[in-house]
């Protein structure tokens, strides 16, 4: 055990000594205020505090973890062995800045507290944030700082045993818009025909033909492909499944047709079931309970996980909603317009609310890339796509994190931009199953 003392323990400080040691390092921490305690103990120790008591090896605290709710907290960013950093405590030769303060920063979204502008969807921008102005947000930040820590630990108590932990991925599907042409109903369909032809779109046509023909598969339909692909590498899969009711934002197949629920259950017969909450959801618990009991009754089984649809999240009231109706973890935390680690970490965490200041037991496990980012915003080939998942992949392993991905079952569909993505995908779970086992 890790015993730290600090002159002033709150639920600021456990949070994150509990993140950074056990969530990441694999390490037990107590954080002590008893001064007696701390003298006695024979064990790895060290304080955090504003200047050492004595010899001991000390981390010198920001006032952060000190302070409670929001306030206009000045960040200046620094490079310290190559790495980006904030929060400095004039420390030379040792930890030049408050790495505990920084992450709980970035931990708990306290940027996203602060007065920002909105996107046209009403989310929190990648460009707003503090990871994306310094260059430093496809980097797990937290996840380093906390493997510098380690190195420094490992030099002041040599025999200390750290554990280890492991690279690991975990792959994730949102069903969006279930099926391209089939299950529409006559009046979307008709009026798509109708469109279809006015814009002169006539291989639309016979690929909607065909399809309602049964001549040929609709191409949305890729649920054989992603059981069969996740069954052959051994991945462990969660699957979103959209049933709100058809809006702006939201084109699926009703809720309510028998073939999407056959394919529901057949996915839940093998993977992992989520809840993805209409556009509309995000700020309304009337109706994401609602659509949670129409998912529920549909594999009769309790949905405790969800992910917002157009990653839509308001902090802290979205979380909140979903903690009211039983969800316990949420994997929304990440950007629609750029890749990388809205949270600064690639490990899971427990979201802190800083209004009611305590730490939550919604779990939030935070992606890395989707596919969407990479092909419409970011605007990658194919190939350079693939190359950015190989970086985002390269900067997980460094740190033994975990890396999860978000694509779409249309994402399979080798139709339109999505051509050549099946390939793409095989060749990153090739990649990935490397590197599990390496």
């Amino acid at each position: 055990m890790i015993l730290v003392y600090t002159n002033k323990l709150t639920s600021r400080v456990q949070y994150t000594f509990q993140h950074l040691f056990e969530n990441i390092l694999k390490t037990p921490v107590t954080v002590t205020c008893k001064v007696e305690e701390f003298v006695a103990y024979s064990g790895a120790k060290f304080s955090y505090l504003k200047s050492p008591l004595g010899n001991e090896f000390c981390i010198k605290c920001h006032d952060l973890l000190f302070e409670q709710g929001v306030n206009d907290v000045e960040v200046q960013v620094f490079e310290w062995e190559n790495i980006e950093c904030f929060f400095s405590n004039g420390v030379k030769g040792g930890l030049p800045f408050d790495l505990f303060a920084a992450s709980f920063y970035l931990l708990s979204r306290y940027e996203e507290y602060l007065p920002h502008v909105k996107d046209e969807h009403e989310r929190y921008p990648a460009h707003e944030s503090l990871a994306y102005k310094n260059n430093f947000l496809e980097k797990p930040i937290i996840d380093i700082w906390a493997y510098k820590l380690l190195d420094i630990l490992k030099e002041q108590f040599p025999e200390y045993k750290f554990k280890n932990r492991t690279f690991s991925y975990k792959a994730t599907i949102d069903i969006d818009v279930a099926y391209a042409y089939k299950n529409k109903g006559m009046a979307r369909t008709s009026f798509a025909f109708v469109r279809d032809l006015l814009f002169l779109r006539f291989l639309n046509v016979l690929h909607r033909l065909q399809t309602l023909l049964n001549i040929k598969k609709d191409s949305f339909d890729t649920y054989d492909y992603i059981l069969d692909i996740h069954q052959k590498f051994n991945i462990q899969t969660t699957v979103f499944a959209s049933v709100g009711d058809y809006s702006t934002f939201d084109k699926n197949v009703s809720y309510n047709n028998s073939q999407y629920h056959s394919t529901i259950k057949r996915l839940a017969d093998y993977l992992t079931i989520g809840l993805h909450p209409s556009y509309f959801a995000f700020n309304d618990e009337k109706l994401i309970k609602k659509e949670k009991q129409r998912l529920e009754n549909i594999v009769n089984i309790p949905i405790e996980k969800s992910r917002q649809h157009y990653l839509k999240i308001s902090i802290p009231e979205t979380y909140q909603h979903l903690m009211n109706l039983g969800i316990v973890e949420d994997y929304s935390m990440g950007y629609p317009d750029h890749v990388g680690f809205r949270a600064g970490t690639c490990t899971s965490f427990y979201f802190y609310n800083l209004n009611f200041e305590l730490k939550t037991p919604l779990k939030i496990i935070p992606f890395a890339f989707m596919d969407v980012t990479l092909k419409n915003y970011m605007k990658l080939t194919n190939e350079k796509a693939y190359e950015k998942i190989g970086s985002l992949s390269k900067e997980v392993k460094k740190v033994n994190g975990t890396l999860v991905s978000l694509f779409h079952n249309e994402t399979f569909s080798e139709k339109g931009i999505w051509k050549g993505w099946t390939l793409l995908y095989e060749r990153f779970l090739n990649h990935i199953n490397t590197k599990v086992n390496s």
